[in-house]
């Protein structure tokens, strides 16, 4: 029977991860006129990163590592979490995430549920994105810029990033809901096949291990 594909609430390697490359990639549509001035047209909404963990792999442990981990995730079938070192966290690198960090909804007295987000960018045109697989334990959540006790007052959903604010504490009419939080990328691998080079006796190289972003 075939496994049906799913997301596996685990995480790549961090030590080889760290010694990737990769980040953000958007599509655009440019048309130049004839006059040469130029229309152009977002044809997707929200940013997909692509990484590649090729140049983690430095040993045959890390290779070792890999292997295992790509043959329980089934090649592409299966998701899995990725550390982006260079966008991780709610706050700016360096910066341990606070309560106040995002803005992730206003509270009408009645709404529980609140998506946790990240906003690129202030005065043109921000980037809201979707935050879907927080770090657990990492979450701090505000209203009106008043810390909530996790656990007390809300809970939160590592596998979707909702935050659920508990009976008796759900945010009052006009009060502002912000968060901060470390958190994962969900990806796959974009291959079903690993090109593995032993040139060297006590050496593996894989030299591209291609990784793309699940859209929640």
């Amino acid at each position: 029977m075939p496994l049906i594909p799913s997301f596996h609430e685990i995480r790549f390697p961090t030590g080889i991860a760290f010694r990737s490359r990769g980040g953000p990639e958007r599509r655009t549509e440019v048309v130049t006129l004839g006059s040469g001035r130029e229309t152009r047209n977002q044809r997707w909404a929200d940013s997909r990163r692509r990484y590649d963990a090729g140049y983690g792999v430095r040993s045959l442990a890390d290779m070792n590592a890999v292997i295992a981990f790509f043959e329980e995730r089934r090649g592409k079938l299966f998701g899995f979490r990725w550390r982006d070192r260079t966008d991780d966290a709610s706050a700016p690198p360096g910066t341990v995430p606070g309560p106040l960090d995002q803005a992730i909804g206003t509270g009408d007295g009645t709404n529980a549920a609140f998506q946790l987000v990240k906003t690129y960018g202030a005065a043109h045109a921000p980037y809201v994105r979707t935050i879907a697989k927080p770090v657990e334990g990492s979450v701090r959540v505000a209203v009106d810029g008043v810390e909530v006790a996790e656990g007390t007052g809300f809970a939160v959903d590592p596998a979707s990033g909702i935050v659920t604010f508990l009976p008796g504490h759900v945010p009052a009419s006009g009060t502002a809901v912000t968060a901060g939080f470390a958190f994962d990328v969900p990806v796959r691998f974009d291959v079903d096949q690993l090109a593995i080079d032993l040139a060297a006796f006590d050496a593996g190289e894989i030299p591209s291990i291609p990784l793309v972003e699940i859209l929640p």
